[in-house]
């Protein structure tokens, strides 16, 4: 993998902490961020599309990447669902001269950290509460009674991980949390 300087921003939160629409806010404000499309074996939602919000594959196919070396990081979050980032991605972002952007899990998040040390800046988001996080779940529509169980219980879990990140950002205003996070990556890049 050839980096010709290119940073990463990596954001991670519990499901429905507000990440991605932080992201997508970042993503608008600076032309010099490419976000990072993750690769998933769980079944595409009806308004998802292949390459753009992920790159979907079956779980066998996911397993033979995992094989060959392809991915940066990855992770099996539920059963035969997993989650993760292929080399190939940071190639095609830092070769257009850009800075990648990540909106990934928890753990993600932890080994991209990890695996990029200072030349990344790793920003939890974090929901105000686990009741706040529940409503906002609820409101997707897209869970079952037992989807949404796991979800929460996965998410107190996930909250413990907080420490190991450079920035702690909660989110209980969006607009002042995407404000703040605008200002966290404008030092980051300039730095």
């Amino acid at each position: 993998m050839v980096n010709n300087g290119g940073k990463c921003i990596i954001f991670s939160a519990p499901s429905g902490a507000g990440k991605t629409t932080i992201v997508r806010f970042l993503l608008s404000k600076f032309d010099e961020l490419s976000f990072s499309v993750s690769a998933t074996s769980r079944e595409r939602r009806s308004y998802e599309a292949e390459g753009l919000h992920y790159y979907f594959m079956s779980a066998d196919a996911f397993r033979k990447k995992i094989d060959a070396g392809d991915f940066l990081e990855w992770e099996e979050v539920y059963p035969d669902q997993y989650y993760g980032t292929l080399k190939s991605e940071m190639t095609r972002i830092w070769a257009s001269g850009k800075h990648v952007i990540f909106d990934v899990d928890v753990v993600g998040g932890v080994n991209l950290k990890k695996y990029f040390a200072d030349k990344a800046l790793a920003i939890f988001v974090q929901p105000p509460g686990i009741a706040e996080l529940e409503d906002r779940l609820r409101k997707r529509s897209t869970e079952t009674e037992e989807s949404l169980s796991a979800r929460l219980s996965k998410a107190e879990h996930e909250m413990t991980f907080s420490k190991h990140f450079d920035k702690i950002l909660i989110n209980d205003d969006l607009d002042k949390a995407c404000a703040e996070a605008c200002s966290q990556v404008k030092e980051f890049i300039q730095s």
